[in-house]
């Protein structure tokens, strides 16, 4: 993954600077004034009791009070709080369900400022850009907003603009937060939630997200790579129309449908749940194991069932690529799942890179121990399986030997969580690990073999 031309040396958001400790005050003061508010609130209802009204836990009352500082510090914040509530199984209860105001928390900034910024962009005044542009936005979020437009051509577009002035504050929210991440670590709870490192990679995904010429390049990328086989036509993400994209301002395709969690307008149009998830997989794996740029965020808001059915990919600002060797195991790892069972292989990969000690058994051996621990969660459907519990257990494993685990490989973790909270709704029944048409481009010829051995045929 890269970061900005201006940090790609930096590995995290670095020191306080002398501008920063005006703000790091307000961060201060405001989490204080909204724990002692939540507190308050806790304590005052001990008197509402005898009208019978229940009274709160203290750690919801507390928990309660750090999303109402989220939210008023702003987007940085926000983002954290997101990343609470993205983690429910990491984070205390508590915390993650009150977290998860902060999905859609973020007000939009007036759009006399986004006229302007694309504007200073492109360099010509908005109304040569397009033919019609809309006053309201469509969406607002941490990072940026999206206007809809309309080309000189007719075409209908999007516009996505970053919100004003907000990389400097940001990388000085991250650099204030990860003072107190520290401070916080010296308690157990906080080395055991290991917060500096997860503001680490809150910095690496917020440098990303801020490089909107990047997230261009990788979104066209992607789409491009989506038909690299000459099929996948049922999937799409977006076009760019670069001509009209800055380093502030993305211009695109406008695509319309709904996300992909509204489950129960997904089953009044008729929609094929479990067709749609193997549509979807198969092009996330594709990108994963051969392509390179996959998308890294697929919460409902980016994975959209478009109205004539196809499934979109949207938002291409958080992207992970995995080395050639990680990228090799998990191409390794899913044709031991769904064509031969052969378990030393992955023992190898696993010693190759470190996850599994030489001396700890040969290869054979220790496929079969691996094999029985993990047969169950493949044969199981997507009512019962647990993806997050898997993947996290084999994340542990490495890390217990020691072994460097890239970060893009949790970001592959990351959507295969969402990816599962869809199947449990629109494909309970659908055996995710032992779907050959998830293969059929990444091992062609054994796939095909296989599918002719048990009489299996691919859709479209």
């Amino acid at each position: 993954m890269e970061a900005s031309s201006g940090d790609r040396s930096a590995a995290g958001p670095g020191r306080l600077r002398p501008g920063d400790l005006g703000r790091a005050l307000v961060v201060v003061l405001v989490f204080v004034r909204c724990l002692l508010g939540g507190l308050l609130s806790w304590s005052a209802r001990r008197v509402r009791r005898w009208r019978g009204e229940q009274r709160p836990a203290l750690k919801v009352a507390v928990a309660e009070g750090v999303v109402d500082a989220f939210v008023a510090l702003g987007p940085t914040f926000v983002k954290v709080g997101q990343l609470v509530a993205s983690a429910p199984g990491v984070f205390p209860a508590p915390l993650a369900q009150a977290a998860e105001r902060c999905l859609d928390a973020v007000p939009p900034f007036p759009t006399a400022l986004a006229r302007r910024i694309i504007e200073e962009d492109l360099g010509r005044p908005l109304e040569e850009l397009f033919a019609g542009f809309e006053e309201r936005p469509l969406a607002s979020a941490s990072i940026a907003q999206v206007h809809g437009c309309r080309l000189p051509d007719g075409r209908e577009a999007v516009v996505k603009v970053q919100r004003p002035g907000i990389r400097p504050r940001m990388l000085a929210d991250l650099r204030i937060a990860m003072v107190l991440a520290r401070l916080a670590e010296r308690t157990e709870a906080g080395r055991r939630l290991n917060l500096t490192g997860m503001v680490e990679d809150l910095y690496l995904v917020t440098v990303q997200e801020l490089d909107f010429e990047q997230e261009a390049r990788h979104q066209e990328a992607f789409r491009r790579n989506i038909w690299a086989f000459g099929d996948n036509r049922f999937v799409t993400a977006p076009e760019v129309y670069p001509e009209r994209c800055g380093p502030r301002v993305i211009c695109m395709e406008r695509l319309f449908g709904v996300p992909v969690d509204e489950f129960a307008v997904l089953r009044a149009r008729g929609v094929d749940g479990e067709l749609l998830m193997r549509r979807g997989l198969k092009v996330g794996l594709e990108a994963v194991c051969c392509h390179g740029p996959f998308q890294a965020d697929t919460h409902a808001g980016n994975i959209w069932v478009l109205d004539d059915g196809r499934t979109a990919f949207l938002d291409f600002g958080i992207t992970g690529e995995l080395p050639p060797a990680w990228r090799a195991m998990v191409k390794d790892l899913f044709r031991t799942f769904m064509i031969d069972d052969d378990w030393a292989r992955v023992v190898r990969n696993y010693k190759r890179l470190g996850v599994l000690r030489e001396d700890l058994g040969d290869d054979e051996s220790l496929g079969r121990i691996l094999q029985a621990a993990t047969a169950p969660v493949l044969d199981a459907d997507a009512r019962s399986v647990d993806l997050a519990d898997l993947f996290s257990t084999q994340l542990d494993l490495a890390r217990q030997m020691g072994a460097s685990v890239p970060r893009e490989l949790m970001l592959v973790g990351k959507q295969l969580f969402y990816f599962e909270r869809y199947m449990k709704e629109l494909a309970p029944g659908y055996l995710l690990a032992r779907d050959l048409f998830l293969v059929k481009n990444i091992w062609p010829e054994e796939a095909a073999a296989k599918a002719a051995e048990l009489g299996v045929t691919f859709p479209e």
